[in-house]
Formats: C-alpha cells, structure tokens, sequence
C-alpha cells in the first residue's frame, strides 16, 4: 500500500518523534506499517523514509539505494559521491555517533520537498546504533553516502529537514538541476555558484 508523503509545513515534520518499545515494534501494526513504509519508499522512489514523513510521530526509518538506482549515475559522480547499493533495512530508535566530522558536500533532495535540491553537509562517517523490525539490537557503521541517508533520515525523527542545514545559495528545483548542473561535479558547482570550495 503507497501511503501519502507529507510535506513541508505539516506539523509532524517538525516534531521530536517517540520512541518505540520493543513490544511495540513487534507487534502487527507496526510491522504492516513498516511494509508499507518499503512499497511507499520504492514507488517515490526514494533512498529513505522516515515515520514523520508518512504523518506518524514515531522513531523508524527504513532505508534503501538499490542498484538500479545508480545504473544511470556516471562512476565519476559515484565516486565522488562514495555511493553503492544499500540492502533493504530498517532501524528504530537510532543513536548517531560521529566517527568523522570531515564536512562532505552533496546535493540533497527530500520527498516531504518535492521537486527540489540543495548542496548540504554532511559528516564523512557515523555510527548508527538502534533496533531492526526484530526488535534485535543492530549497530552500523557508515561513510559516505550511506551515512549520508542516515543523517538525512534521522534528522526527521528530531523534527529537523536538510533545508536547515543546506547552503541557500544551492537551492534549486530539480528540472534546472538536472538542465544545468547534473553533470558537474561539486567542486564545479560551487565554483559556478560563487560558494566556497568543498574540503
């Protein structure tokens, strides 16, 4: 079942999401709930989905970046984005760890702002600590994009968006994105739009 992304404005989207117990977690309604989180998130299609995205105030995110997601992705721009597939996986109640704080630059979108992007920092690599849809006890490490995506995701459960951390200059809708800027690295980008080089 595709349930409907909320967007920017609606008050869940800026709220301290709960956390879940472990009961909770295992029960049914959560676990159809986390379901229907993946086939809303494959069908956006999105990277990741947090809870307050589809209007419940709780702390769970699923994340995804399939293959075939990056088939059209040049290796240049993969690289630079240190990007590759990630499995299916969900996490509650996650706990961030900074491993390095080196600020990496990346164009980010979101689907609760839809149609639009901006260069955000990130930091290089994060440890995640939490809980799978098993309710089991699940730590991962992460650099690059992959820690990228769990930044951006658990953000959401603490009420904040990648609007209050990207450099306003960069904003941009995605149609001009991909019309002007979609080939060019984000040395290039900066560069062109008068921002100071990425580190």
């Amino acid at each position: 079942m595709k349930l409907k992304i909320v967007q920017a404005g609606e008050p869940v989207l800026r709220q301290m999401a709960r956390a879940i117990d472990e009961d909770e977690l295992r029960s049914a309604d959560i676990q159809q709930l986390i379901q229907w989180m993946r086939e809303t998130m494959q069908d956006a299609p999105g990277v990741g989905l947090a809870a307050p995205q589809i209007g419940e105030s709780l702390q769970l995110l699923a994340i995804e970046d399939r293959a075939e997601y990056l088939q059209d992705v040049s290796p240049e721009r993969l690289a630079e984005r240190e990007r590759e597939p990630i499995p299916f996986q969900v996490i509650a109640n996650p706990v961030l760890t900074v491993l390095d704080d080196t600020p990496r630059l990346f164009l980010e979108g979101c689907l609760s702002l839809t149609g639009f992007l901006a260069l955000t920092p990130r930091h290089a690599a994060v440890r995640v600590t939490g809980l799978n849809e098993r309710a089991e006890a699940v730590t991962i490490e992460a650099y690059g994009w992959y820690a990228r995506i769990l930044q951006h995701e658990i953000d959401h459960l603490h009420g904040r968006l990648y609007i209050d951390r990207m450099l306003t200059r960069s904003f941009m809708p995605e149609a001009q994105y991909r019309k002007h800027w979609q080939e060019k690295s984000v040395s290039e980008l900066c560069a062109e739009l008068g921002l100071p080089p990425p580190a």
